[in-house]
């Protein structure tokens, strides 16, 4: 069974993006020539550095196109359950006295300098399907305590 990825419409936008940025990449590289593979006895050094930037951007198209067969979109949930932390979700924290807000995504978009973290870290695994007001310990290198203060989908 294939890998399902995670992703908001911001995310699926950016990386239907970059794939098309490799394609034209891809496609302006061939159109120039490849180079000669031959440089009197040697392998001419311009080939191979060519075959090894073509290897690397056909590996991450083939990457990005696996991911866009197998992309579950983020949607936000019922009305009724929007009480409840899911993929999606900005969670306001207060973290031992301090407040912080995460918004939960899947490991492709996850950031933590912007405030993503992943539905698959310790954190945002321990978050999914608690409600405001729940604390919830998150044991890494030290334990800390995270209290729900507010829940919102965008």
């Amino acid at each position: 069974m294939a890998q399902s990825f995670y992703l908001t419409k911001e995310g699926l936008a950016d990386l239907k993006k970059q794939y098309d940025v490799l394609k034209r990449i891809r496609s302006a590289k061939t159109k120039g020539g490849v180079p000669e593979i031959w440089e009197s006895e040697d392998l001419n050094s311009e080939y191979l550095s060519f075959q090894e930037d073509m290897t690397l951007l056909e590996k991450r198209i083939i990457e990005i196109e696996d991911i866009l067969k197998n992309i579950v979109l983020i949607k936000p949930p019922l009305k009724k359950n929007r009480n409840v932390v899911g993929l999606g979700a900005a969670v306001s924290l207060e973290i031992d006295g301090d407040k912080d807000e995460f918004t939960i995504v899947g490991t492709l978009e996850a950031n933590p300098s912007l405030g993503k973290i992943s539905n698959e870290s310790p954190v945002g695994k321990s978050l999914l399907g608690h409600k405001i007001g729940d604390e919830i310990p998150v044991s890494s290198s030290v334990k800390t305590v995270y209290k729900i203060r507010k829940i919102k989908y965008n």
